[in-house]
């Protein structure tokens, strides 16, 4: 799959189109809404989850839907990967609701020795992969500016972040991104307790979390979980946490047990004209137009054809 940068490129992006094809995509964005851009939108702007990379989370609610970032935390997503074919996640809980910051969940005994759900094949510790260098990561830049990075945009269908003078990138915490927990110590996370951002982004986490991809459906059904009222948002008594029935990795899965499931390409013209509507929204409510966009309030669209 190609990627496209927005405007100039920069050291190791892929060039799909030149920075005047996004200078006319957005000039043909103007006065557009989002969803006139979307109805627009040709086959070819969307692509289908790769089920390899897709982790289906089922409890009482409902099903969420997970795409996996290997690019950005091979060791990481591998060991996820075991754990899901041993089934480890089955029959463990949603610890942990902060308001407008995460829902997590894992081993509830985790900490208990002899109480412990066994690792199986899995690693119990993964060097923290909090970044990655840019040679070779694909990179379509956000226009506008960023306070935590000198550079912002979409790498693959996820939001990143990256310095061209240190020659590194990170995924960055929008809503919805997953993140694996960890204690103080940098190879002290394993993918067996994860997290996903469920408020205003915590961008101040950024390269100190392991983040192995994002929610690209069901979000709603974590939102609505009841809050913990424990520190850090934990649930006090275990008659609090809620169960998950299964958590499988799509290719493990038959068939007929996955969601069809096509996310926008962030490649594309297409994708550069909805950055526009974002940056100036020309839907008849808005008085104003702010004329740009924060990276995390652009959406990465999804459907179901």
């Amino acid at each position: 799959m190609r990627h496209c940068p927005l405007a100039a490129v920069a050291l190791g992006c892929l060039l799909c189109f030149s920075a005047i094809g996004g200078a006319q995509a957005r000039k043909e964005a103007k006065g557009k809404t989002l969803t006139e851009v979307l109805a627009a939108s040709e086959p070819s702007d969307w692509r289908t989850l790769d089920q390899n990379n897709t982790m289906y989370l089922d409890f009482a609610a409902g099903r969420v839907i997970i795409e996996l970032a290997p690019g950005y935390a091979p060791q990481h997503v591998a060991n996820i990967r075991t754990l899901l074919r041993q089934h480890y996640f089955d029959g463990l809980s949603i610890l942990r609701v902060h308001d407008n910051y995460v829902v997590q969940w894992g081993d509830p005994d985790a900490g208990e020795k002899d109480k412990a759900k066994p690792f199986g094949e899995a690693k119990r510790s993964v060097p923290g992969e909090f970044s990655q260098a840019i040679a070779g990561q694909p990179f379509v830049r956000l226009p506008d500016g960023d306070v935590y990075a000198p550079q912002v945009g979409w790498s693959g269908g996820f939001p990143v972040a990256r310095d061209p003078k240190q020659g590194q990138t990170w995924l960055a915490h929008c809503y919805g991104m997953v993140g694996v927990g960890r204690d103080n110590a940098a190879d002290s996370g394993s993918g067996a307790e994860l997290y996903v951002v469920l408020g205003h982004a915590p961008r101040h986490l950024d390269r100190n979390v392991t983040l192995v991809g994002r929610v690209v459906q069901g979000m709603e059904l974590l939102a609505a979980l009841p809050r913990g009222s424990g520190a850090l948002g934990f649930y006090e008594k275990p008659e609090q946490r809620i169960p998950l029935k299964q958590v499988r990795l799509g290719s493990e899965l038959p068939e007929a047990q996955r969601s069809r499931i096509e996310l926008l390409r962030t490649d594309t013209p297409t994708f550069t004209a909805l950055v526009e509507t974002r940056r100036n929204r020309h839907d008849e409510w808005y008085l104003t137009q702010a004329g740009k966009v924060e990276l995390c309030n652009v959406p990465l669209p999804s459907r179901q054809p």
